[in-house]
């Protein structure tokens, strides 16, 4: 895993503002412009060295993610899957179509491999702060977390004259941890990952494995700030991370992935 290097190593102070008044999001809604119009109400503007950071959520609902538990057909490894977690059906089938592997299938969660390359429980799907999630109605990740990012970016541009980074973040577990973390699972015009190897500790030692996560550190540091339960902020905006925007989009949360011959948890 590689990533570019920043040359800038002066402490700074960094300040995530929940964005009040973002709204429920529904299919063929703009993300960005709601945004924007969020930031125009509380008197606030964009600059080109923030980071907006959006929940994966709104901009899920915003794609028309959203499926029906009752209009999914069961395979038998599904129903098979099913039966040892004690789960529903058709969710097990979702979880599989969005996925490349099933790595576990565990009554606590199924970890699998999504299609985008991340592993995560559930492949991402989620029924939480959706509308009729008691009555099966799930959401899925956006097809291409990091394109949806980049088009974000893209609208927030053409409405403002600024070019911000763009994070779109969700929450994940992580190896012997309790608790989820926020974690981008997309983004744009920012360095994802920052390689520090090679570079000198305080005391002159070359620094053999250091490679900072700047997009999830931020995605992390901004959904905290969100609130995952009734809060009702998707949207946070970051600032004091511009050492690390980009003006072109980058190669997005892809390109912090471990590669799976580098997995050592399979």
């Amino acid at each position: 895993m590689t990533g570019a290097t920043s040359s800038n190593t002066d402490p700074v102070s960094y300040r995530a503002t929940p964005l009040a008044g973002v709204p429920l999001f529904a299919a063929g809604m703009s993300v960005a412009g709601e945004i924007v119009a969020a930031l125009a109400r509380c008197g606030d503007v964009l600059s080109g060295d923030d980071v907006v950071v959006v929940a994966q959520k709104v901009v899920s609902k915003a794609e028309g993610r959203l499926r029906e538990l009752a209009d999914v057909a069961v395979s038998d490894e599904a129903t098979r899957i099913a039966v040892a977690t004690g789960r529903e059906p058709a969710a097990v089938q979702l979880i599989i179509d969005e996925s490349t592997e099933i790595l576990r299938a565990h009554p606590a969660a199924i970890i699998a491999r999504h299609r985008t390359g991340h592993v995560l429980a559930n492949a991402g799907i989620d029924a939480s702060n959706i509308e009729g999630g008691d009555a099966g109605t799930v959401l899925l990740w956006p097809e291409d977390p990091d394109a949806s990012a980049r088009a974000i970016r893209e609208e927030l541009e053409a409405l403002t004259g600024v070019r911000p980074a763009v994070i779109i973040a969700d929450s994940m577990g992580r190896a012997w941890r309790v608790g989820t973390v926020g974690t981008a699972i997309g983004c744009a015009g920012l360095m994802p990952v920052d390689d520090r190897r090679g570079q000198s500790d305080l005391f002159g030692r070359v620094l053999q494995a250091t490679i900072v996560a700047v997009a999830d550190s931020i995605a992390a540091m901004a959904t905290l700030a969100m609130g995952e339960g009734a809060e009702g902020t998707p949207a946070a905006i970051v600032r004091g991370a511009g050492r690390w925007v980009t003006n072109e989009h980058g190669p997005g949360a892809a390109s912090g992935l471990r590669p799976v011959e580098q997995d050592m948890f399979r």
